[in-house]
């Protein structure tokens, strides 16, 4: 690691003392999640949902740069989901790999497969913390 400027100050003045300043996050593995939350037409037959969800869970097979993927259906008794029924989260390494993934083919027909059935969208892109 490179010395700090305090670290070089502390040595000039002829303290042995050294004091490295490091991020909170310093030697953490962040990650980037890219939250999407559909709100499905109320005319999108269940079949319909079912191959949005399929054609969604297939593309990590399909991009390389998806480190994980999950996903799931709203079932909070809070009742404070706005009609948003889905919760698909895709995770990657950087933000280069987002950059990759969201123009990528696969996903652009994986949109087309979504836009007949989608009402409303959420999407949140966040680092993970702990």
């Amino acid at each position: 690691m490179k010395p700090t400027l305090l670290t070089i100050a502390l040595l000039l003045c002829g303290l042995t003392a050294t004091v490295q300043a490091q991020s909170p996050n310093a030697g953490k593995k962040m990650l980037l999640r890219h939250a999407v939350l559909f709100k499905f037409k109320d005319s999108s037959s269940p079949a319909e949902v079912k191959q949005v969800e399929d054609a969604f869970r297939a593309l990590p097979k399909q991009i390389k740069e998806v480190k994980s993927f999950e996903w799931g259906t709203n079932n909070s008794p809070e009742n404070l989901n706005q009609g948003f029924t889905h919760c698909f989260f895709v995770t990657f390494a950087s933000e280069a790999d987002r950059e990759v993934y969201l123009p990528h083919p696969a996903h652009k027909a994986f949109v087309e497969v979504l836009k007949p059935h989608l009402d409303k969208v959420l999407v949140l892109d966040y680092w993970s913390k702990k």
